[in-house]
């Protein structure tokens, strides 16, 4: 007997807004939303961060995927989540692993970014419902974000008690959920997936990964010492793949003695 249930949510119309930084993860995250049908938006933040390099990649990424993408100034918020080195310039960013959360954590950045793509999604999703007539039976709403657990960098904002806790906020202060009936879900499907099996997935996808920049320092080349360049590798590495970033970077005479 057929799942009816099952066949309902898959007539769902989808909404989706997914946090676009620029990186490996969110880069295959948006190639993975779009095959699963989300009519889905990019949302990219200025928050202060040590470069630029990474919106650079971000606005290359969604060109290239034909994504409807909007960057947002938040600069702002440097000045109030300052104890981090990456909204800082007197704090270093390590070269080592540490076991303790990382200087590179920016106190409740994903909070922030999170709240704020929910509230263009529930937007979006009121104007369905409110000036085009969609049944709210047939809306389903999240934002994406590609954090992960496995190989990760030990930030409390990306565990997954934290997600379901948030939801659960997000819907009793929202119109969509309280008066619709419609969650505002929070969708992390890379989270419990190693760096290696992003990797996997993204060069499966055909994800634009030679596009994507993971480097904490920025520049004109990765650094290859900071903990995202040393994730980065080693999935790669493990996946059994170059890295197409440096590929692209050696054919553009970028690499040069590497």
């Amino acid at each position: 007997m057929p799942n009816t249930s099952r066949n309902r949510s898959a007539l769902k119309r989808k909404l989706g807004v997914v946090l676009l930084s620029g990186g490996l993860d969110s880069t295959t995250l948006a190639v993975w939303a779009k095959r699963q049908g989300y009519e889905l938006k990019g949302l990219t933040f200025y928050y202060g961060q040590r470069h630029r390099r990474e919106l650079e990649a971000a606005r290359k990424v969604a060109q290239i995927l034909g994504l409807e993408q909007k960057v947002l100034d938040v600069s702002f918020f440097k000045d109030l989540a300052w104890r981090s080195a990456l909204t800082s310039q007197e704090i270093a960013v390590p070269h080592e692993e540490s076991p303790d959360i990382p200087p590179t954590y920016v106190p409740l950045r994903n909070t922030l970014f999170i709240a704020l793509a929910a509230a263009l999604l529930e937007s979006e999703a009121l104007f369905l419902i409110e000036e085009r007539g969609l049944n709210p039976r047939e809306l389903r709403a999240a934002v994406l974000i590609a954090a992960n657990i496995i190989d990760w960098s030990g930030y409390p904002d990306c565990r997954p008690e934290y997600f379901e806790k948030l939801a659960e906020a997000l819907n009793q202060g929202s119109k969509l959920g309280t008066q619709y009936g419609v969650k505002l879900e929070i969708e992390a499907p890379l989270v419990f997936k190693s760096k290696a099996e992003i990797v996997r997935l993204g060069m499966e996808l055909g994800a634009p990964l030679e596009h994507t920049w993971s480097c904490y320092e920025g520049g004109e080349v990765p650094c290859g010492e900071c903990d995202s360049c040393r994730l980065r590798a080693k999935g790669f590495a493990e996946a059994g793949y170059e890295d197409p970033l440096m590929i692209r970077l050696r054919r553009e005479g970028r690499l040069v003695g590497k």
